[in-house]
């Protein structure tokens, strides 16, 4: 069978102003995104397909993994916008607490997210029903063609909803799957025809000896 291995982004810039500025890998970023690369060079897993989302924080982690060819974008394998999410929540004004403490934003945005599934901050520029079902049309299009070894770099909330609909978890299971999902941690899949199945989540082999446990990130 064929495998989809989605990998997440490298670390990104936590406590940007704007999302813009957080869609940029840091310098730990993209060593993440080499070991990881060269981690699965080192395993005899070499992609015969390239895809990334439309960010640039997806795209630089595939350019430092250092695979040849070109790469396709799908917008679904975008993450959902949550400074747009957090912004329709606070009408505009979100908290300093929020932007720029990790446990205050994460806290915050579980409890966003929820009201977002519930069918909340209708204001908001994606509905939670469009976010699930442009990632369920992401997910046909990397499996579509005839490759072996297909490799995707998303972001922590698709990879969740992905999980939780390959195994048919409620939606407030994505989140819990989104905030355990490391940055350029692996998930893989296994398809062929309309057959897929989940196979290893969250996985970060090149990140696991105690040399590199300090470059284990979640954000």
């Amino acid at each position: 069978m064929a495998e989809l291995l989605v990998v997440r982004h490298g670390q990104a810039s936590f406590g940007a102003e704007n999302a813009a500025n957080y869609d940029q890998l840091s310098d730990l970023g993209h060593k993440q995104a080499a070991f990881a690369g060269a981690c699965l060079r080192d395993a005899g897993w070499v992609p015969d397909r390239l895809i990334t989302g439309t960010l640039q924080r997806q795209k630089q982690t595939l350019a430092s993994m250092g695979f040849a060819g070109d790469p396709e974008t799908h917008a679904g394998f975008n993450e959902y916008d949550f400074h747009n999410l957090l912004s329709t929540r606070f009408d505009g004004n979100i908290p300093d607490a929020v932007r720029a403490d990790r446990k205050t934003h994460f806290r915050t945005l579980r409890e966003t997210i929820l009201e977002w599934q519930a069918g909340g901050l209708e204001n908001a520029g994606e509905s939670w029903v469009d976010f699930v079902t442009r990632i369920e049309a992401a997910r046909a299009f990397a499996v579509q063609a005839p490759a072996e070894k297909v490799l995707v770099i998303s972001s922590g909330g698709t990879i969740g909803q992905l999980t939780a609909a390959c195994l048919g978890a409620p939606a407030t299971q994505m989140l819990a799957l989104n905030l355990q999902v490391k940055n350029t941690s692996m998930t893989r899949f296994i398809f062929s025809n309309d057959r897929f199945f989940l196979h290893e989540f969250n996985a970060t082999p090149h990140l696991t000896s105690t040399k590199r446990s300090e470059y284990m990130s979640y954000s």
